[in-house]
């Protein structure tokens, strides 16, 4: 059984902050990159279709090109790596196709067994209107983001979940829409600069007897 102390997480959560301002010398090891891009694979998405994609960005010639789309934010062209998180914005039969197909490979189960379920979904989500299925397929990215950023935390790697941008660009600059996908949200990630003065100021949160109502 694995076991994980539940005080190292909190403590991780404390640890962390919206960074904004990174040390721009210093990059992610391609091992940890490796391991918040599998805790990014992992996260939960509806009926586990992910129907998102995450395009990581490490070019700097690039990320200058976005960076006026980002209101100029810096962390756009300090951090190591650039995440944008791509939500389907249509859904198609190939999808639900793949995703048939590799839980039949994955859990050996004769893909005409799975059949019924496959009809199902596609029942269910090839006709829904296409706004429908843009909230829907946005709210999966942020969980998604949500792990990236509990991975990155346990590393002690910083992070940014940045909305502060013109997703129209996003969609024109990375060929997004020809791809029936939007930039949902983004996230810087590297390490923080020591002259980030953010890094000093305490977690402002509500109190948990605020925010949590048992009933």
């Amino acid at each position: 059984m694995f076991l994980f102390d539940l005080v190292d997480i909190v403590n991780y959560y404390n640890w962390r902050y919206a960074t904004k301002k990174f040390n721009s010398k210093k990059k992610v090891a391609p091992s940890d990159l490796e391991l918040i891009k599998e805790a990014v694979r992992l996260a939960p998405s509806s009926y586990g279709l992910q129907l998102f994609k995450v395009i990581i960005i490490e070019d700097q010639e690039l990320k200058e090109k976005l960076v006026g789309s980002s209101y100029n934010q810096n962390q756009i062209i300090d951090c190591s790596h650039l995440f944008v998180f791509c939500n389907y914005t249509k859904v198609l039969e190939r999808d639900i196709d793949l995703f048939i197909n590799t839980k039949s490979k994955v859990n050996k189960h004769p893909v005409n067994e799975l059949q019924g379920y496959g009809s199902f979904l596609k029942n269910n989500l090839l006709k829904k209107e296409p706004k429908e299925t843009s909230i829907w397929t946005t709210n999966q990215v942020y969980i998604a983001l949500a792990h990236l950023m509990t991975a990155c935390a346990t590393l002690q790697i910083d992070s940014c979940p940045i909305e502060g941008f013109k997703a129209d660009d996003y969609n024109a600059i990375l060929d997004l829409n020809n791809r029936h996908m939007n930039a949902a949200v983004i996230a810087a990630v590297g390490y923080r600069s020591d002259s980030d003065l953010t890094q000093e100021q305490k977690k402002v949160r509500k109190s948990s007897s605020l925010l949590f109502e048992t009933i």
